[in-house]
């Protein structure tokens, strides 16, 4: 009986251990896009009123649904839905940024910010720049339009939806971009990313 138990518990290990090996081997699999994807957040600490922002960043990308991130070291690519691959950023897309007074996000505040403006109007008054970087060199693109969704701003509330869109042309997949949250003083509160490769 004690022999059968060893036994079996040998090879208990020997499956786990085989298992662990084919998992090992097996190609990684391509990372799928999304229309929507998560951009991150951040909390601040806005002064003198000690109230807590949190800031949540997702990208809304409809042409970007269902394409893969293919990972090959130096030639990695992106590849289309259809099976093409992407050379260049989709011509249009939007950061939909929600900035709140809740506790959204269970985190201590990376920084502090300082207003004369009450929280309820800090939040109305967010500005937005998108920063394109190649290598070394940096370019910055304005906001086609930017649109605050849900509660409309004349309502006293205590978060607020921003749908920041951008055109552009010509942006190839190998560049990054970054979109910058700015203080209504111009001061920059976070930022999110918005990379393919």
């Amino acid at each position: 009986m004690k022999r059968c138990r060893v036994r079996n518990a040998v090879y208990g290990m020997i499956l786990i251990a085989a298992y662990a090996l084919a998992l090992m081997a097996a190609p990684p699999q391509p990372a799928v896009f999304h229309a929507s994807t998560p951009a991150g957040y951040d909390v601040l600490l806005l002064k003198p009123t000690n109230a807590e922002v949190s800031l949540l960043g997702l990208v809304e990308c409809p042409e970007l649904e269902g394409a893969q991130h293919v990972s090959e070291g130096t030639n990695a690519r992106v590849i289309s839905a259809d099976g093409t691959p992407l050379t260049h950023f989709p011509h249009n897309f939007s950061f939909r940024i929600t900035a709140s007074l809740r506790k959204t996000v269970l985190s201590t505040p990376s920084g502090e910010v300082t207003s004369n403006d009450s929280p309820q109007d800090f939040l109305l008054k967010l500005k937005f720049g998108l920063k394109v970087f190649n290598g070394l060199q940096v370019r910055e693109i304005q906001p086609e339009s930017v649109e605050m969704i849900g509660v409309p701003a004349d309502l006293p509330y205590d978060e607020r939806v921003y749908r920041v869109n951008f055109s552009i042309v010509n942006v190839p997949v190998t560049d990054r971009m970054v979109l910058e949250v700015l203080s209504p003083e111009n001061d920059r509160l976070t930022r999110f990313h918005f990379d393919l490769l």
